[in-house]
């Protein structure tokens, strides 16, 4: 009886959680883009296509604005130094002179223009075929005012840091400064926070940046990375 009743909790407890099955393929895109960039609407259209045919697959699109554009005269709403930084890391492993916008990065393993169809669809079928060396379980989430809380889990010990990303489903903007002024942008799964950390299992705070709305459709795309930023797993839990 007492064994039932354990298997019974394990159960509900599982419901509760979510993340990849063993053994099954992760395709991590995160675009570095900017609202002050002329080339970058294509790729965030791109990115939002993409978000739409994959959504029932393990297909994760993550949309970072960067900061640098914002000198041009409009200020990307979205945009941190904090995701620069992160931009530059992705460069000095890929060896890079400097770094761009719109750059699509997939699975931490190569870079290309966002707004390439082609490289993209090959990268796609390409890494469909790869399987996750590591399981994320995201479970007991909580939102507060400032922050959300929740627990993980990571299967498998080839990872060195997990990445925990608040996204906001969508967003349209009227530009009316910059390379972009007089447009009308769309820009999806965007990174409005990111916390990384270490360990297989634990509890993390991930704030909520006051632009952020009650209307906003939210969630919580955690991805692990080994020491070169390569992604070996990944997981999303909507909120």
């Amino acid at each position: 009886m007492r064994k039932k009743l354990l298997l019974l909790f394990i159960t509900i407890i599982s419901s509760l959680a979510s993340g990849q099955d063993k053994n099954e393929s992760a395709i991590v895109l995160e675009l570095f883009t900017s609202q002050g960039c002329s080339s970058c609407p294509p790729a965030d259209e791109l990115l939002d296509k993409i978000r739409q045919q994959y959504q029932d697959q393990n297909v994760f699109v993550l949309s970072y604005h960067v900061d640098y554009w914002n000198r041009l005269g409009w200020k990307d709403p979205f945009s941190t130094k904090t995701f620069t930084d992160y931009q530059r890391a992705y460069g000095s492993q890929f060896k890079s002179r400097s770094i761009y916008t719109p750059q699509l990065v997939v699975n931490g393993s190569e870079h290309f223009t966002g707004s390439n169809h082609y490289k993209t669809d090959i990268a796609l079928q390409k890494y469909a075929k790869s399987k996750s060396t590591n399981v994320i379980m995201l479970k007991n989430i909580k939102k507060k005012q400032e922050e959300i809380e929740l627990e993980y889990g990571v299967e498998g010990d080839m990872f060195n840091t997990i990445t925990f990303a608040l996204v906001v489903s969508e967003r349209i903007t009227v530009v009316s400064r910059g390379e972009n002024r007089n447009r009308t942008l769309k820009n999806t799964n965007i990174v409005a926070s990111r916390k990384v950390t270490k360990g297989s299992t634990g509890n993390v705070s991930i704030s909520i940046p006051n632009w952020i709305t009650d209307k906003d459709e939210l969630s919580i795309i955690g991805y692990t990375q080994d020491t070169s930023l390569k992604t070996t797993g990944a997981s999303k839990i909507r909120i």
